[in-house]
């Protein structure tokens, strides 16, 4: 590698043996489906222009950088876990799970690992939250993208099996429609039953 790696939507010195890796989450929030990850290693010598958190950008936009990210990315890995798992663990040990899970498909081995938010689950390799780091970081960015795209995806797919909670519109999010259709069709086996207004609905 250069002495000059991309570490971020601008460059950072880093060692020639650096190798980073970014890596993000998309659904801790949803009361149903997986909670999806990734890891994206990204080139130095084949820059993508545009990235940024994926929440920033339109659909379009991310499913081009999709594509474009899994082409000319160095390693790139996906990680989950699912309902029955979260509901086992809790989402934020199951959110680390499935980061551990992302960082160990990696067909490079990363010698740091970049997390967005304020903790790292134990990758044993040296690891650092950074707090918006999808916002700031390009691997991080990378990794929020394909997140989200495998798990919006993943959600319109649920929405054909599930009709009638309009999953593929809020992607199991606990907005008002979601709520209510909960209360009128019931729990789903795709919703997470240790979430308050899921449990609630059970309890009903």
């Amino acid at each position: 590698m250069s002495e000059w790696v991309q570490t971020g939507l601008d460059f950072c010195q880093a060692s020639e043996q650096e190798i980073i890796a970014g890596v993000d989450e998309v659904g801790r929030g949803p009361l149903c489906g997986a909670v999806v990850t990734a890891a994206v290693i990204l080139d130095p010598n084949k820059p993508i222009v545009g990235l940024n958190d994926s929440k920033k950008l339109s659909e379009k936009k991310r499913d081009a950088l999709f594509d474009e990210i899994r082409e000319k990315a160095l390693a790139w890995a996906i990680g989950r876990c699912e309902v029955e798992e979260i509901d086992k663990l809790n989402i934020l040990q199951a959110t680390m799970v499935a980061m551990h899970r992302a960082v160990s498909r990696l067909s490079v081995k990363p010698t740091l690992v970049l997390v967005d938010g304020n903790r790292t689950p134990d990758f044993g390799i040296p690891a650092r939250a950074e707090v918006k780091g999808d916002g700031r970081i390009a691997e991080i960015s990378a990794a929020s993208i394909l997140a989200k795209v495998v798990r919006d995806r993943e959600m319109v797919e649920l929405d054909k099996q599930y009709p009638g909670y309009g999953i593929a519109g809020h992607k199991g999010y606990p907005t008002k429609a979601h709520m209510e259709a909960l209360k009128t069709l019931g729990v789903t086996p795709i919703h997470r039953r240790s979430f308050k207004p899921v449990r609630e609905c059970l309890e009903v």
